[in-house]
């Protein structure tokens, strides 16, 4: 199935179902977001084994000053990550509280 928020093969003609795709470094600090995709088969498999899949809600909690990780909320659950990582997750600014 053809996905429009892949970044590997990211089309124009999506623009009008996607507007709001952002890299999880970009998100501002308190705002909920559903995870789109990412860069990179080891880091899909890494999220995975956190218990992160594709469209999960996730929820920026805090962002470290000067270069530090960023943490997040996902299913209930915190997880940090490095700014180098956040900068390969693509997140959609809009998510539905459950």
């Amino acid at each position: 199935m053809w996905r429009c928020y892949d970044v590997y093969h990211w089309h124009t003609r999506c623009s009008e179902y996607i507007t709001n795709l952002m890299k999880l470094i970009d998100v501002p600090v308190g705002a909920r977001v559903r995870l789109l995709d990412v860069q990179g088969r080891g880091l899909r498999a890494k999220l995975i084994q956190y218990g992160l899949h594709m469209g999960d809600c996730i929820r920026l909690l805090r962002a470290a000053p000067l270069g530090g990780p960023l943490l997040v909320e996902v299913n209930g659950r915190e997880i940090a990550f490095g700014r180098g990582v956040a900068e390969k997750i693509f997140v959609e600014a809009e998510c539905e509280s459950h």
